[in-house]
């Protein structure tokens, strides 16, 4: 489909969580969700595409000088940024085409080791999905239909020649069902023994959410601090042992925590001597992002990638700021890339085309922590079930109470329209997991993973929009 951008619209809705939640230096209790609508017209239709993104702080940018609220402005400011651009006349007309150009402009004008390159792309990521959302629904398909029929007009050539001739048309046939692979952040607690009070009736420990869920996928996030960090990967070992047994298995995250692969390496061997680590890191399917972005593509910096590989493969995530990103550190000794819709659908693809290319040993990763439903969590899961990644990151149900976030009527219209995803709990509506699974057959609506249109006025213009405490 080709189409101009006739207007591009914005709104807020705060998000708490019902349990603090650390990654890194941070601790999340509280953060907005943005809402975009881009209007499109073209070949005699107009439509309307929607995206929405949790506006996560400390991630994008880890700048301990910067507050809370500097980082979700910088969110904000790149957004307007990208709506901006967009709305400027272009010649390319495809969902590709006016993507590719607003990420040429916003991201690549720059060098990929600047501190706020994926600042940068989280604007355009957030409205290529709107784009890509407005295209389904003008032409009445699902996104997998989308992808396999050509409507997005991917060219992936124009970024890399080994991608020319990707072939999209199996991701017309997604994976119905993906395992959730359960986030054990720093802070939370592993059994119910350490629980103060009575909470709120969902889980709260590790072992609360493996009785409830079914979980047998799991991520794991270690600090860089060698001896806390092995007693850590040692009792979760236990937890997940006891209750779940040899079917287990994990990803190890670094959360950029390692100045160089040598403490890393200290931190497996201390965890191998005891039983319980080496059951857990026999298990262990990839090692993501141990090193600061800026790090990762210092060869000085890996020095024990050989003891490291010998215990799983290394994948980017934070590093992962532009075209060339995975090229470079697969150049390195790095295997896997994470896939995340705030970094972008059309550079996922471009990926799974480098990895086609590299063979066997390279391969994608599903990764994004607090995808909110509706519109966010539907587009990301619609993402890794087209690209056949079964095994996904999933932690918003853990840490924010259900649909709790959303208007009234748009929960419900969820649970009516999306069954298999969500389950009324109580007065509240929830997402549904049975087995360790998310049943996703219904995000194969006309749209980009849903027909629900959000509601832009139920929510708060983002100009008079204010950081609550």
């Amino acid at each position: 489909m080709r189409f101009q951008i006739h207007d591009v619209s914005f709104a807020l809705a705060d998000a708490r969580t019902r349990l603090p939640f650390r990654f890194g230096v941070s601790t999340l209790t509280a953060a907005p969700v943005l809402t975009a609508r881009v209007d499109v017209r073209g070949e005699g239709t107009e439509a309307s595409g929607y995206a929405a993104d949790l506006l996560v702080p400390k991630w994008f940018e880890k700048d301990p000088a910067k507050s809370v609220e500097d980082d979700v402005r910088a969110l904000l400011d790149s957004a307007r940024a990208a709506a901006s651009a967009l709305l400027r006349p272009r010649d390319d007309d495809t969902a590709f085409g006016h993507w590719y150009s607003l990420y040429r402009e916003r991201v690549l004008a720059r060098h990929r080791e600047a501190p706020d390159a994926l600042v940068r792309g989280f604007g355009a990521a957030l409205l290529e999905r709107a784009m890509i959302d407005a295209v389904c629904r003008a032409t009445g398909v699902s996104f997998f239909e989308a992808l396999a029929t050509d409507r997005l007009g991917f060219e992936g050539g124009r970024i890399y020649p080994e991608v020319k001739d990707l072939d999209l048309a199996p991701l017309g046939a997604p994976a119905e069902r993906l395992a959730v692979r359960h986030t054990i952040g720093l802070l939370d607690p592993l059994r119910a023994a350490e629980l103060d009070g009575d909470g709120d009736g969902l889980p709260r420990a590790l072992e609360e959410d493996i009785a409830r869920y079914g979980l047998t996928r799991f991520k794991l996030k270690v600090a860089g601090h060698e001896e806390a960090d092995v007693a850590r990967v040692v009792e979760v070992a236990r937890v997940v042992r006891e209750q779940v047994g040899d079917d287990a298995r994990f990803s190890l995250d670094g959360n950029e925590q390692f100045e160089d692969l040598d403490g890393l390496a200290r931190l497996l061997d201390g965890a191998v001597a005891d039983d319980d680590g080496r059951w857990l890191l026999e298990r262990v399917l990839w090692i993501e992002q141990p090193l600061r972005r800026d790090l990762t593509f210092d060869r000085d910096r890996h020095r024990a990638l050989d003891v490291v590989t010998a215990v799983a493969p290394l994948t980017i995530d934070e590093a992962d700021t532009g075209f060339d990103s995975f090229r470079t550190a697969f150049s390195v000794g790095y295997r896997g890339v994470s896939v995340k819709n705030c970094k972008g659908v059309f550079r996922a693809l471009v990926n799974r085309g480098l990895c086609e290319h590299y063979g066997d040993e390279a391969f994608l990763t599903a990764e994004d922590l607090t995808n909110l439903p509706v519109t966010a969590l539907h587009q990301d899961l619609a993402t890794m079930a087209a690209l056949g990644l079964t095994s996904v990151e999933r932690n918003g149900h853990h840490y924010f109470r259900g649909l709790d976030h959303l208007p009234p009527e748009e929960a419900e219209a969820a649970l009516a329209a999306h069954p298999d995803l969500y389950v009324r709990d109580g007065s509240a509506v929830r997402l549904r997991i049975e087995g360790g699974e998310l049943s996703v057959a219904s995000l194969a609506a006309a749209g980009y993973g849903t027909s629900l249109t959000p509601s832009l006025d139920a929510r708060t213009p983002i100009d008079e929009w204010a950081l609550r405490a």
